[in-house]
Formats: C-alpha cells, sequence, structure tokens
C-alpha cells in the first residue's frame, strides 16, 4: 500500500534498493530514478475497501519496506493521514520505517491510532557524518533532524526503534563511527537499534558504483571484491558490524529490534484503592 514509488522527487539515496523496481514500468533506474515518480493518489480509498472486505483478516501493514511513504512528494499528497485513519477505524496493527521528518506532521493521528491498535514506528539512521549524507543521501533530512523525530515520538508515548541502516563499507563503520551514532540513537530515545550493512541489488549497484567511483575512487577495488559475491557483504563482515553495534547497544542501554515490535499506548492504570479497614475501639 506504498503509494509513492520510487523515492524521487529530490529524495534520493544513491544506494536505494528500489531502483530496480522503476524498471517494471520501463523506467530508467539511474537518472529516471532520481526524476520521475508515480503517485497513487487513490491508497487511502482502496485501503478503505480492503480493510472492509470480509475476506480481509486483519493483518499486520507495514509501510516504508520498499519506498519512503513520508518523502517529499507526501508533502502534496497527503496520502497518510488517509490511511493511518482507515488503519485506526479498524484498529488494523501496522508499522512505518521513514527517513522523512514530515511524519511529525500526522503525530496526533498516530498517537489516536496507538490507543486502539500496535504501532510500530522505525526511523533509518545509518551514520551520522554529514559529508557522506550529503553525497550519499540527497534530498533527505540530516541524521540530526530524524533522531529528533525519534526523541519527540518517544515524548508522546510512541516507542520509536532505529533502522541503523545502512552502515556503508569503509566510509561509516570505523568503530569510532559505529560508538557515535549509537550514542546518538541512544540519546534520542531509541527503544531500539539494528544494523544493516549496505547491500547492492542490480539497478542500485551500478548506479552506486558509479558514484563511488567519483567520489571515493580509491575503494572502487575494494568494493568490488567485498561485493564479490553478489548482492550483500560477506556474512563474517555483517557479523561483525552487528556484533560491535549490538555491544554498544548494550552498553548505551538499548538493545536490538525484535521482529514483529510494535508499541501500543495503554491507558495508564487507575491507583489502587485501599479496602475499606474497621477499625477496632480500644
Amino acid at each position: 500500500m506504498a503509494h509513492p514509488r520510487p523515492c524521487g522527487s529530490a529524495c534520493t539515496c544513491v544506494y536505494c534498493f528500489a531502483r530496480k523496481t522503476h524498471s517494471y514500468l520501463d523506467l530508467d533506474t539511474g537518472l529516471g530514478f532520481d526524476t520521475q515518480i508515480v503517485v497513487k493518489v487513490n491508497a487511502p480509498e482502496v485501503l478503505r475497501r480492503q480493510l472492509a472486505s470480509r475476506r480481509w483478516q486483519g493483518d499486520h501493514v507495514a509501510m516504508g519496506t520498499n519506498v519512503d511513504c513520508y518523502q517529499r512528494a507526501e508533502g502534496r499528497y497527503r496520502l497518510m493521514p488517509g490511511i493511518i485513519s482507515a488503519l485506526t477505524e479498524h484498529a488494523n496493527p501496522f508499522s512505518i520505517l521513514t527517513k522523512g521528518t514530515l511524519i511529525l506532521r500526522d503525530l496526533d493521528l498516530l498517537v489516536r491510532a496507538a490507543q486502539v491498535t500496535d504501532v510500530g514506528i522505525s526511523v533509518s539512521v545509518g551514520f551520522l557524518d554529514a559529508e557522506l549524507w550529503r553525497t550519499v543521501e540527497p534530498g533527505t533530512p540530516p541524521p540530526e533532524r530524524r533522531l529528533d523525530v525519534v526523541r519527540a515520538l518517544g515524548e508522546h508515548g510512541i516507542g520509536c526503534g532505529v533502522l541503523m541502516a545502512p552502515v556503508i563499507p569503509f566510509l561509516s563503520d570505523h568503530p569510532a563511527q559505529l560508538r557515535a551514532t549509537v550514542r546518538a540513537i541512544a540519546a534520542a530515545g531509541a527503544t531500539s537499534v539494528t544494523p544493516l550493512t549496505l547491500h547492492l541489488r542490480p539497478g542500485a549497484r551500478e548506479w552506486f558504483m558509479a558514484w563511488l567511483g567519483r567520489h571515493h575512487p580509491h575503494l572502487v577495488r575494494r568494493y568490488e571484491r567485498l561485493y564479490a559475491e553478489g548482492a550483500y557483504a560477506p556474512k563474517w563482515y555483517q557479523r561483525r558490524i552487528t556484533r560491535q553495534v549490538h555491544e554498544l547497544a548494550e552498553e548505551y542501554g538499548i538493545g536490538p529490534t525484535r521482529a514483529g515490535l510494535a508499541r501500543r499506548i495503554r491507558p495508564a492504570e487507575p491507583p489502587a484503592v485501599a479496602e475499606p479497614t474497621q477499625l477496632t475501639l480500644m
């Protein structure tokens, strides 16, 4: 039910794995991905029909897993308020993964939803390096702004996890960088942190490697070796990053995300009332 495809509209992560999906519409996965966007303007209406169907079993709805539902186009089309409202009316559990700060526009709707169903929110923050952010994630809010989202959600009773993604080999994976990022995530009040190393699927791989050749040509051969077996970094590398981040998370008082983690705001328990006691006259 994600509506815009792809992230496009000046929100063009160089490494975005959704680039390949642009080819499904016979569109270019490189420059075309960066300049063309398809919007499903009837998404709220379609969702309402599906939720009202007798065949719908109330399954969890995950948004933002392929494309960001709070990219810039959402500011114009305003589809998410209708989607969140429909899910709330049916008390249907859902989750959102985003890099966008626009989610705070719908904070009241999310609080209302969390009072009747499980709502899981995760924000993607892979690193803090400002120069790396400007070149590899152009058009996205700065990492610090995304951490402000985590903080604001927590202040309103909605626990928010952080997907620490991507950890970019040789550019954001130094132990000091990992420590600084996890420390900032913890300071923002994140309920969890889950690291994910960069993966380069077809479509994204070609575009990323071209970017790497322009900005960090000395790393091209290292990447060719590291990703020689396919889209994913070797297991030993993934395990190393995961172990380091989890150890740092434990040090700073947060833990790894569990599958399906969601949060519902539950009403406060009423204060206990003592049973009346019969006093004895002495």
